[in-house]
C-alpha cells in the first residue's frame, strides 16, 4: 500500500530545509538588535523550529524525525558543494575568491558543531512536543510550542557554542551567547505563535490529521 504525502507536509519539509541551509550561510554576519549582538542566522533559523513544531504536532514524532534527517542530509550536501566550489580554481575573471571563501567556507570545527547541535536540538524539540501533546491530551499547543523551543534551542545553543568556541573565548562569554540566543529565539517563537496556531489548525483540518504518539519508539534512528 502506497503512502500518500500531503502537499502541506512537503511544503513544511521544504521550508524547514531552506531555513536550515540559509541560516548556516548568513550565520557569518553579526547583527545588532538594540543592545544585543547576535548572528544573522537569528532572523531565519527559529523558523525551522516553528516548522518542526507544526510537523510534530500534526503528523507526529516519526514524520518530524524524517524531516530532521532530510534537512541534515540536504545541509550536508550543501556544505560539500560549498567546499568543492571553493576548492575548484576560479577563472581569471573571478576576482572575489577571498570573499566567496569567507562567506561559504565555515571552519571544520564550526561545521561539526553546527551539525551536532542541530540534530540534538531538533530531536529534543520534537520529543518534547510529542510527549507534552500526549500528556496534555492535545490541549495547550502554545505552551508546548514554547517549552519545546526553550528545550530545543537551549540544547542547540549550549552544544554549538561549547564545541565551536571552547578554549577560544572565556566561558562566561559562551554562557552569555547561549542565554542570549535561547532567549531571543524563544521570543521569536512567542511573537510568531498566532501565525503558528492558525497554520496548525489549518493543516489539521485540510489533511484531516491529528497524530498522538502513543507507545512509539523515540529512537531517532528507528523508522
Amino acid at each position: 500500500m502506497k503512502q500518500q504525502v500531503s502537499i502541506a507536509f512537503m511544503l513544511c519539509g521544504m521550508l524547514f530545509t531552506v531555513c536550515l541551509i540559509v541560516a548556516n550561510i548568513v550565520e557569518q554576519k553579526l547583527i545588532q538588535i538594540g543592545p544585543i549582538e547576535a548572528t544573522a542566522g537569528l532572523l531565519i533559523f527559529p523558523i525551522s523550529y516553528i516548522v518542526n513544531d507544526v510537523i510534530a504536532e500534526v503528523w507526529g514524532y516519526k514524520k518530524a524525525s524524517l524531516i530532521i534527517w532530510m534537512g541534515f542530509l540536504m545541509n550536508f550536501l550543501a556544505v560539500v558543494v560549498f567546499r568543492l566550489s571553493i576548492w575548484v580554481p576560479g577563472s581569471e575573471n573571478f576576482t572575489h575568491q577571498e570573499a566567496f571563501s569567507l562567506v561559504l567556507g565555515n571552519t571544520q570545527r564550526i561545521t561539526i558543531a553546527s551539525f551536532i547541535a542541530f540534530l540534538c536540538g531538533s530531536f529534543l524539540n520534537a520529543f518534547v512536543m510529542s510527549r507534552m501533546k500526549v500528556l496534555q491530551k492535545g490541549k495547550g499547543f502554545s505552551l508546548r510550542a514554547i517549552v519545546s523551543t526553550i528545550a530545543g534551542e537551549g540544547a542547540d545553543s549550549i552544544i554549538f557554542f561549547t564545541i565551536a568556541f571552547a578554549g577560544q573565548i572565556p566561558y562566561r562569554d559562551i554562557l552569555y551567547l547561549v542565554m542570549t540566543q535561547t532567549i531571543m529565539k524563544t521570543i521569536y517563537e512567542i511573537i510568531m505563535l498566532p501565525i503558528t496556531n492558525k497554520a496548525v489548525r489549518w493543516v489539521k483540518k485540510k489533511d484531516d490529521t491529528d497524530t498522538f504518539d502513543n507507545n512509539i519508539s523515540y529512537n531517532p534512528f528507528s523508522r
